[in-house]
């Protein structure tokens, strides 16, 4: 297979075409500049349109059907339903009742749910998906059952995607809790709110068709516009967007491992430390349980300190939400809402901003908002001792996760990766991760329950902790205590078949994953 393939800058083997599309490999971080401009959709004209602005169409497939719906195209959705979604389900239902075949899925993310998709994917309905795979769908691919290949990429690698034409949209689906007849639709209120739909942002103002569905049509006009109705060509009424509970689940918990807790604490003292948090700092907050416990301990060192968080970019809990409302943090920029309390708050608080991903993440722009940021922490899958992270491959080789927004993530000030040292016997610093989706060089300090490793590159850091009592190691140690506890496992098998590409946020290739070998 090498005769086919070139060595990116990372090492990586990686093809210089996907499904027939040439590709690039990944140069490093910051030497790939793109050149030429940015994609535009066709013009459209209110001509076309009803002069009452009544968009409201019979049902999705009739709207389907007026978008054009034929065998090849790309539709895009959004992922704010979760684990409760009806709707992308239903899109390639009927597409499949209507002979519709190799379709591409291109959604924000996936979820358990959507492994209804699956006799889809088998039969040829859906050719392949362009999007962060969960579980079921992750698993399949890893089997070698997708028609071609899929492509993951970040969450702001989508944006750019979009933006630079690398994936144009032929139809995307919006399923909005809130909209009017013209199309206008926020997330803030009715039986299936998200809070926000930043996700569907980029799709409506690029793809060629929009349907905006709901289950909660108002009076025009529907605000705040979240969604502006002038990039609507249809409105879609259903009985259900999906399950409530698993749309936005009301109790997200911090981690009640004595184990998780020591990686929070821990990681709350070294930033308090070395001052990577102090008054008027920037983060951003996830929603695991590691990470909720670490924005826990931080909003007590603000508290004691009487310092305030300036902005928190959200995926948004109630614990930044709380933070909000005492005053420990000024602004809330938010993505994505976890929770009920972060929905009431979008509605209540003014200071609380509904924030799309282009505008934070997008790495084609003329300034990323990702790089304003402090401190930001996050999980991986494995690192390895170049500080090379993988989010996406399981130690045994099974894709099983989504980007996300973990490859964005990596361009705050301080990106700090906490995680147990092992997981199920399984130690998480390697050699060499199975996947690469973030280089070493953008990762600053690995915090584990058994010590803190900190990148040789940041001296900075270094030099500050000396003294502090702070349980520092090299990455070295950490991975030798790690084995001397578990032992070194055996590397997962692969067959030399192209399963997925990954993504860097430039839209160059840093790696692939492969089938996994029968055993």
């Amino acid at each position: 297979m090498k005769d086919k393939l070139v060595k990116n800058e990372a090492g990586r083997w990686v093809p210089l075409e996907i499904n027939g599309e040439p590709v690039i490999p990944y140069q490093g971080v910051g030497k790939y500049i793109p050149l030429g401009n940015k994609y535009a959709p066709p013009l459209p004209s209110c001509a076309l349109f009803p002069s009452d602005g009544n968009k409201v169409t019979t049902s999705l497939k009739d709207a389907l059907v007026k978008a054009g719906l034929c065998d090849g195209m790309t539709i895009s959705t959004h992922h704010h339903l979760r684990d409760g979604d009806f709707v992308a389900n239903r899109i390639f239902d009927i597409a499949h009742d209507m002979g519709i075949r190799n379709l591409r899925w291109f959604p924000s993310a996936s979820f358990p749910c959507h492994n209804h998709l699956i006799p889809y994917l088998e039969d040829g309905t859906i050719s392949h998906i362009e999007g962060s795979m969960n579980g079921p769908l992750g698993e399949f691919t890893s089997q070698g059952r997708m028609k071609k290949t899929a492509v993951l990429r970040s969450h702001g690698g989508r944006t750019q995607a979009i933006q630079d034409g690398e994936v144009k949209i032929d139809i995307a689906v919006v399923a909005a809790p809130a909209a009017d007849p013209f199309g206008n639709a926020n997330g803030l209120t009715g039986p299936s709110a998200t809070g926000v739909l930043s996700y569907a942002d980029m799709d409506v103002r690029y793809a060629t068709h929009v349907i905006v569905v709901t289950d909660n049509l108002v009076s025009f006009p529907c605000l705040p516009m979240q969604i502006e109705g002038n990039y609507v060509d249809s409105v879609v009424t259903v009985d259900k967007l999906g399950l409530p509970e698993k749309i936005i689940g009301g109790t997200t918990q911090i981690t009640r491992s004595p184990d998780r807790l020591i990686i929070a604490e821990m990681t709350a003292r070294f930033c308090e430390y070395t001052g990577i948090i102090y008054d008027g700092c920037v983060v951003q907050a996830g929603a695991g349980g590691i990470s909720l416990a670490i924005a826990e301990y931080m909003h007590q060192i603000m508290k004691r300190n009487g310092w305030k968080i300036r902005v928190g970019f959200g995926g948004t809990t109630r614990f930044m939400t709380g933070m909000l409302l005492d005053g420990t943090m000024e602004y809330i920029l938010d993505g994505q809402v976890f929770d009920t309390e972060s929905i009431r708050s979008l509605n209540e608080n003014r200071n609380h901003i509904p924030f799309t991903i282009n505008n934070i993440y997008n790495y084609h722009s003329k300034g990323n908002f990702a790089q304003f940021i402090d401190m930001v922490s996050l999980g991986a899958t494995e690192i390895d001792v170049h500080f090379n992270g993988n989010v996406v491959t399981h130690s045994d080789g099974l894709l099983l996760h989504g980007i996300g927004g973990w490859q964005n993530c990596l361009f705050a000030k301080n990106t700090i990766i906490a995680l147990p040292l092992f997981r199920d016997r399984i130690p998480v610093i390697v050699d060499e991760v199975t996947t690469l989706c973030g280089p070493g060089e953008l990762i600053d300090v690995i915090v584990t329950e058994r010590g803190i490793a900190i990148n040789p590159l940041r001296t900075d850091l270094l030099e500050k902790v000396k003294g502090s009592g702070l349980p520092v190691k090299t990455i070295h140690e950490l991975k030798e205590e790690a084995e001397a506890i578990c032992g070194k496992p055996d590397k997962p098998r692969f067959t030399d078949k192209i399963v997925a590409a990954i993504k860097w946020v430039d839209g160059t290739v840093i790696d692939v994953v492969r089938q996994v070998a029968d055993n």
